[in-house]
């Protein structure tokens, strides 16, 4: 049987040590689950997006996902192309609307609306087609989407991580579009988990959820400035 090391932090693995976890058992526990899952988007995302429900392979799927995907299968079509790229997951994803991504950028200073009219002013594809099939960056993007959510300890896949997917595929129109409006991988994963912890924080105390996930990712983002001018204050005085 082929070994695989795993190579843990320091503390993790004096933890880990300490309990007597199974640290074999364990890993390959959730390798199993995370092959199945790549496994199963990748068998999706290569598919004849023809079928009468084109997400029906995207089990771990939200339904706002879901729809995202929907759209940008419409929108690659309307525009004539020969595959859904990134370009149109991501115009998917601000033309949804309701979904977290969007607070997500709102709490990093970028508007969806710039983005969406960043991503009309692409150059229009080469020839018609039908749009029957995703191109490979999109299937990159959306397989990176799954390895973001599970990153995050997440049994689900919603917009927060498709929007880390789109990021994290180097060369996809749609990566490009964000980073090009200063949208930073790290900097959006710091912000998803600030959401996250906010709507988590706000279901907690019967709080409305966009507030407090804006308000927390606020937060978090400043953090680093209100310590900084601390330290200036204090050299000051």
């Amino acid at each position: 049987m082929p070994k695989i090391n795993v190579y843990l932090p320091d503390d993790l693995a004096e933890a880990v040590k300490e309990t007597g976890l199974p640290v074999s058992a364990v890993c390959q526990r959730a390798l199993e689950v995370s092959v199945k899952r790549v496994s199963a988007i990748r068998a999706a995302v290569i598919g004849d997006l023809s079928d009468a429900d084109p997400t029906a392979g995207l089990t771990q799927f939200t339904q706002r996902a879901k729809n995202v995907v929907t759209l940008a299968i419409t929108n690659a079509r309307e525009r004539g192309a020969a595959e859904v790229g990134t370009r149109d997951l991501l115009s998917g994803m601000v033309t949804e609307g309701t979904n977290l991504a969007l607070h997500v950028l709102r709490s990093i200073d970028v508007d969806p609306q710039l983005v969406l009219r960043a991503v009309g002013e692409l150059a229009p594809p080469e020839g018609g087609g039908d749009a029957r099939r995703m191109s490979t960056t999109a299937a990159n993007a959306l397989e990176m989407t799954v390895a973001e959510a599970i990153a995050l300890g997440h049994n689900y896949v919603g917009c927060e991580h498709l929007l880390l997917g789109l990021l994290a595929e180097p060369d996809g129109a749609g990566g490009e579009v964000l980073r090009g409006l200063g949208v930073e991988l790290r900097a959006a994963r710091h912000a998803v988990g600030a959401a996250l912890m906010g709507y988590e924080q706000a279901k907690l105390a019967g709080a409305s959820p966009v507030v407090n996930m804006v308000n927390q990712a606020i937060r978090t983002a400043l953090e680093p400035v209100l310590r900084r001018l601390d330290r200036l204050e204090a050299r000051a005085g």
